[in-house]
């Protein structure tokens, strides 16, 4: 119980996302096109959250790591929540992307 609310207000292990990134995974900014076109992490894929669902087969392995981004984080968590339901095993929220930059 202890860990589950230390998950929730983000006292758990922190996420060593400039690892997971060598490792291979993807990054998926969620952001509209729009925004998206104003900045983003080189190399990312770009599906905005409202398509995701139609855009799963873009992901051939489930088992690949994912880190998903948005402006703020709302919309890279919904989308986070979209890949687990779907059966997609490593998925995490980086947040905002300009954060997420700063990590990897």
């Amino acid at each position: 119980m202890l860990s589950l609310i230390k998950s929730i207000f983000g006292f758990g292990p922190k996420t060593d996302f400039a690892q997971l990134v060598q490792e291979g995974a993807i990054i998926l900014d969620v952001r509209t096109k729009a925004e998206f076109n104003t900045g983003h992490i080189k190399g990312s894929i770009n599906i905005p959250v409202e398509q995701l669902n139609k855009n799963l087969s873009k992901f051939r392995d489930k088992n690949r790591t994912i880190i998903t981004c948005c402006a703020s984080g709302s919309r890279s968590s919904a989308a986070k929540s979209i890949l687990k339901s779907n059966a997609f095993l490593n998925v995490y929220n980086g947040g905002s992307w300009y954060s997420l930059k700063q990590k990897i």
